[in-house]
């Protein structure tokens, strides 16, 4: 199956709540009009200093009408998808994966998309369900193309939540570690597993499998809401909300966005996170205690969600709401109480079987940083194309950061209104120093940075802010410099935004040839748990093949990667021999099944384990030997049984 030492508080006083600031409902609340003035705001006291309302935000140039009709770039993107998607063909993948098997007209797509997109937010005249309608446009081409030009879904880990879903269905409850083995952490928090049972059922279809492929635009889908809400706290400048929100999905390659109980805990980590910055702290007082009370038991829905879905996502919460509470705006502790109050409840009762095995290397592992952020055997990306794309994504990320970092120094006015954001994005580092989360914490901190992030990233991309009576009072001395800087201000950003809306595509996509598995592979698995009795075991390289964990109540596994090295070695020097050893054991009428397979090789290969040399010295090693008989094959692996002895195998 599948914290740096806290920010403190500046010493600058915390802003009064300014008149750009909308509530859930996106009306917008009156302020005093001293706000709008710029002595004022330079003279006033430091306990009284008044805000810059980033409402009043106004571009230093004005873009001018780039197109005569704002859709047009829009529906040639998507032409070009379209056409693009059907003239794909992922049959042979190579070490790039979908990087190089898509058609041309995708990647030029993508460019008409994102000019389209940037010349129309920048363009105060065109309204703001323009860029909503790119953003949408960027979601298809990102998180659908896989959806339509695979005939499987992809990911192992989606298949294996798949038999997740299935075995809750047909052991019609919750299940022990004495019953399933290691697979009953998925029964101690079944959230995500239980509303996935539930639909299954009530679409009438035979698994999640008939819907898991799209669930990467579902997800991501979930997450606009809560992002519009959180940047529309702190301005109403369209360019920086929409940029934000363009550069947030173009900087989430992690690929949590698929089948997962940490798509639904991430979006509704954000959920909390809008209500938190909205409806709580200072604007709780304005709003009194009744209504507060109302979004108390709002969000505490919210927890009990997170909390009995997922393992990290409730300690990330918590975090963030700590890191909010160090501002004086938002130190309300009732949503920081909330949620450890409901995350402490759920590991002392049902996820206390999982934490008390788990706790010792939990322990361990707590300030061991180097070894939490260490990439492990077998997963070092290995060949040209792992490596490649594995650099495009930290670039990608690393670019994405460093402009953040930007916008922070840039844009003065944003690091005051929107410093509880700047905490947020903070506020994850810490848990580095938690855990390793079996390697991928790195990944984690990463999406979890992201909201603000993105945010402080896009106002990097926007030019110099000013409120409207500086750009009055300084506009006859700007004159012709401003003409003189339009070309940088706008060919530079767009050249930025470019270049990471392209490398999303080697980042999210560059590794599908682990992550695919044609329908010939699925045949053939399915072929194997078909005709597996109770109690069978099933031996193989890796679990990168789907229905890994089909009927996992009553098969056994064995991947022999994850063993020491050593006995590796072993199996690679002898394959037949060591592993008809390894496979011994398992009496009639159960049976030992040996598979080898197209996803296994992929990720054996292209994650440093064995290569493709080894694994064929493996497959003829086992096919030659008498001590195994051919069950099925075809051209995306074998199925080999050991054959039996009496009563035993041998």
């Amino acid at each position: 199956m599948r914290p740096p030492a806290t920010p403190r508080e500046r010493s600058t006083p915390e802003p009064t709540p300014a008149r750009g600031e909308a509530d859930l409902s996106g009306t917008t609340p009156e302020t005093s009009s001293q706000s709008s003035s710029p002595s004022s705001s330079e003279s006033s006291s430091p306990a009284h200093e008044p805000v810059t309302d980033l409402s009043d935000l106004a571009p230093a140039w004005t873009a001018g009408r780039a197109f005569a009709w704002p859709g047009a770039p829009l529906l040639v993107a998507l032409a070009l998808w379209a056409y693009a998607v059907r003239h794909t063909d992922v049959s042979r993948l190579d070490d790039y994966g979908l990087v190089t098997a898509l058609h041309p007209a995708f990647w030029a797509g993508l460019v008409v998309l994102t000019t389209g997109f940037w010349f129309t937010v920048r363009d105060p005249s065109r309204p703001g369900r323009w860029a909503a309608g790119y953003v949408l446009g960027l979601l298809v081409m990102e998180r659908a193309t896989q959806a339509v030009v695979y005939p499987t879904p992809l990911y192992a880990w989606a298949w294996k939540h798949d038999a997740v879903i299935d075995h809750l269905l047909t052991a019609g409850g919750l299940q022990t570690a004495d019953q399933v083995g290691d697979m009953a952490v998925y029964d101690q928090w079944p959230g995500f597993f239980a509303a996935q049972a539930a639909l299954v059922r009530l679409l009438g279809v035979d698994s999640a499998a008939m819907f898991m492929a799209w669930w990467p635009l579902v997800s991501s889908l979930m997450l606009m809401l809560p992002l519009l809400l959180i940047y529309r706290t702190f301005t109403e400048d369209r360019r920086l909300i929409w940029t934000a929100v363009w550069l947030f999905y173009v900087a989430n390659w992690v690929g949590q966005d698929y089948f997962s109980p940490q798509s639904v805990a991430y979006a509704l980590h954000v959920g909390v996170l809008a209500v938190v910055l909205r409806r709580f702290g200072r604007s709780a007082v304005r709003d009194g205690w009744p209504r507060q009370a109302v979004w108390t038991v709002v969000i505490t829905v919210l927890l009990v969600a997170i909390v009995i879905s997922h393992q990290l996502t409730p300690g990330m919460l918590v975090v963030c709401l700590l890191a909010l509470c160090l501002t004086r705006r938002y130190r309300d502790w009732v949503p920081l109480a909330t949620t450890a109050v409901i995350f402490l409840a759920w590991c002392l009762t049902a996820a206390l079987p999982f934490l008390s095995a788990a706790m010792p290397d939990m322990i361990r592992s707590i300030g061991d940083v180097g070894a939490n952020v260490e990439t492990g055997y077998g997963a070092t990306p290995t060949g040209t194309g792992a490596i490649a794309t594995s650099w495009a994504a930290r670039l990608l990320s690393g670019s994405v950061l460093l402009l953040a970092g930007i916008g922070v120094l840039r844009q003065r006015v944003l690091r005051h209104r929107a410093l509880p954001l700047l905490l947020i994005a903070a506020a994850p580092l810490p848990m580095f120093a938690a855990s390793s989360y079996g390697s991928e914490m790195i990944f984690r901190v990463l999406l979890f940075m992201l909201p603000g992030a993105a945010f402080f990233a896009a106002a990097a991309l926007l030019p110099k802010v000013r409120t409207l009576a500086a750009d009055a009072a300084a506009q006859g001395a700007r004159g012709s410099a401003e003409s003189r800087r339009r070309g940088i201000v706008t060919w530079v950003p767009l050249t930025a935004l470019l270049l990471g809306t392209l490398a999303f595509v080697p980042s999210y996509s560059g590794k599908d040839r682990i992550n695919y598995f044609p329908p010939q592979e699925v045949n053939l698995v399915r072929q194997l748990f078909d005709q597996a009795p109770d109690g069978s075991l099933v031996v193989a390289a890796n679990r990168n093949y789907p229905l890994a964990y089909a009927s996992y109540g009553s098969i056994d596994h064995y991947w022999f990667l994850d063993d020491g090295r050593s006995h590796v070695d072993r199996i690679v020097k002898s394959p037949a021999a060591t592993l008809a050893r390894d496979m011994a054991g398992v009496e009639r009428p159960a049976r030992a099944y040996f598979l080898l397979t197209q996803g296994q090789s992929a990720n054996s290969e292209m994650n440093g384990q064995l290569d493709r040399a080894q694994l064929d010295r493996i497959q003829k090693s086992v096919a030659a030997s008498p001590r195994f008989r051919l069950v099925a094959e075809n051209s995306a692996g074998w199925l080999y049984v050991l054959k039996q002895t009496g009563g035993a195998e041998r």
